[in-house]
């Protein structure tokens, strides 16, 4: 099963990646398009699971213990068989 998981930073917390992509399209353009950007990050991975809910429990875990600062970050994790 494949895992994939989208790691970004709370509501609130200080984008400076998003911030500084945000004035860089302004600069080249994009003033009127865009209207906010949040940079974030994506992990897939190849899980040796072979039900949907012990993929997604371990993925958890996975985000939980490691892939995720939870204090400022929020994630998602899709599971694709």
């Amino acid at each position: 099963m494949k895992a994939i998981i989208n790691i970004g930073l709370k509501k609130g917390v200080l984008d400076s990646a998003g911030k500084a992509t945000h004035h860089r399209l302004d600069t080249v353009g994009f003033a009127d398009i865009v209207k906010d950007i949040r940079v974030g990050k994506q992990i897939i991975m190849e899980l040796n699971c072979t039900d949907e809910a012990t993929a997604k429990a371990e993925a958890t875990k996975m985000c939980e213990q490691l892939l995720a600062n939870t204090v400022i970050e929020d994630y998602e994790i899709i599971i694709e068989a």
